[in-house]
């Protein structure tokens, strides 16, 4: 007795842990036959019964059972004593599977012995017990049983109680039910398509797992249930982003965007200023087309005149020129303009050492926009012509006319060296060519000069009609 009972407990808390396989209520009807025997030593002999069973829980159920044995008494002259009883009891299904179902039981109910001769016996009982349901196809099974059938309460007739044994077998017949579902997603068996449904996992009419974000992982189990069409995910269904760009991973065509790039609905980070640099990472949003940029997105300007480098015509402008829009020496410019005008460039503003041929810096930025207006006419044959005003010696100034003109030529083809010095010749003119009377200062100062003139004016004409004609 003892010992059958630890075993129903411990069949209980098994069938607590069973994972259970959700069947709608179910009725079940089995004729019995076995073999029953007392406990007290009385010889076996057949048993015959039925069964009345309703589950009403997946795991959880309850039986009626019923039936009768005549049972030989071993002792001689006693007859037969026929074993009758009734019960009701609880069913455990503790394991359930395809093949069918394991199950314990427990209850109580009533019974009584009959003998040939002698009085008649009649108690309560408990029982319990354990069995298995073999699956043979839709509600029909194979069941197979044993019980241990106590009666009490114990009398002076049978003071030591009744406890009998029965194993039985049975054909069951299960009805009133909606099919077995074995993936329990509430769909039966005979109806359901896809029986190995996960968990948890929501399911159409036909017992196959719905994912309507299409992300793969079904509804039920998704925890982000509307991710966009073709984002990837992780188990959860929730979509990754791996640059945390915004776009979705398996949406981003640009993957590998840097972070805080500024990105469209592909994931491919935008640049409005074509620059080079994001949006979003560029600094100076707004940069004009072709500028050079640092890596913060802004302008660089190497010789500091005010425009960019890469839009710069003139990227080595010497510090403190004032600049046209192109970046060049403004100086150029009206040198350049004087040179087509005229077919020559005169400057007033070289200054020598006195008395010498040595060239003062504060001469060099006029110089330098000379030689870059020749450096972009180089079919163009120039002379240097040096001037000197009255004072001295007329020998003297031619002599210092010209060592001023060659130390002209030489700063210049030694600081623009694209500049082909057989192009070039110098020349002195002394004083013998004055702009004005020397009558004073400032016409003195116009008289010491520097001309650079045109000695070949019809290349100069033909340069300047065919590049109008490129223009056009």
């Amino acid at each position: 007795m003892r010992r059958m009972t630890v075993l129903a407990m411990s069949l209980a808390l098994l069938a607590q842990g069973a994972s259970p396989i959700e069947a709608r209520s179910v009725w079940q009807l089995a004729p019995v036959g076995g073999y029953t025997w007392s406990g007290n030593g009385n010889q076996g002999d057949v048993y015959a019964g039925g069964r009345l069973g309703l589950r009403f829980h997946p795991n959880l159920g309850f039986q009626v059972t019923g039936g009768l044995s005549p049972v030989q008494e071993p002792t001689p002259g006693s007859g037969v004593i026929e074993f009758q009883h009734v019960v009701g009891d609880l069913v455990v299904t503790a394991v359930q599977g395809g093949w069918g179902d394991l199950y314990i039981m427990a209850g109580g109910g009533y019974s009584r012995t009959t003998p040939d001769q002698g009085q008649v016996l009649a108690a309560g009982t408990f029982d319990q017990g354990g069995g298995v349901n073999l699956r043979i196809a839709g509600g029909l099974g194979l069941n197979l049983e044993f019980r241990n059938v106590l009666m009490i309460p114990r009398t002076e007739t049978m003071p030591t109680g009744d406890n009998r044994f029965v194993a039985a077998a049975g054909l069951t017949m299960g009805f009133g039910d909606q099919g077995r579902d074995t993936d329990g997603d509430g769909v039966a068996d005979h109806k359901d398509k896809c029986l190995e449904t996960p968990m948890g996992a929501r399911v159409n009419a036909t017992g196959c797992p719905t994912d309507a974000d299409g992300d793969g992982v079904f509804d039920g189990i998704d925890t982000c249930s509307d991710t966009p069409k073709g984002a990837g995910v992780d188990a959860r269904g929730c979509p990754g982003d791996r640059d945390a760009d915004g776009v979705f991973d398996g949406i981003d065509t640009c993957s590998d965007t840097p972070k805080g790039a500024t990105v469209d609905a592909r994931g491919c980070p935008q640049d409005a200023d074509a620059d080079g640099v994001y949006d979003g990472l560029d600094q100076c949003p707004a940069t004009a087309k072709g500028a050079g940029v640092d890596a913060r997105g802004c302008p660089t300007d190497e010789d500091n005149d005010g425009v960019a480098d890469g839009l710069d015509r003139c990227p080595s402008t010497r510090a403190g020129l004032r600049v046209d829009g192109d970046g060049c020496p403004i100086e150029v410019t009206e040198t350049e303009t004087q040179l087509l005008d005229t077919g020559m460039i005169r400057l007033e503003d070289v200054n020598f050492e006195t008395g010498k041929a040595d060239i003062l810096p504060e001469s060099y930025t006029a110089l330098d926009a000379v030689g870059a207006v020749l450096v972009k006419w180089p079919e163009l044959e120039i002379q240097i012509g040096g001037h000197t005003d009255s004072r001295g010696s007329d020998a003297l100034n031619q002599q210092l006319s010209e060592a001023r003109a060659r130390s002209v030529l030489e700063y210049l083809t030694t600081k623009f060296s694209s500049l082909d010095a057989r192009q070039f010749s110098s020349v002195g003119f002394g004083e013998a060519k004055p702009l004005v009377q020397n009558t004073n200062t400032l016409n003195m100062a116009k008289n010491r000069r520097v001309e650079f003139k045109v000695m070949n004016r019809d290349v100069l004409k033909r340069e300047i009609g065919r590049r109008r004609l490129l223009e056009k």
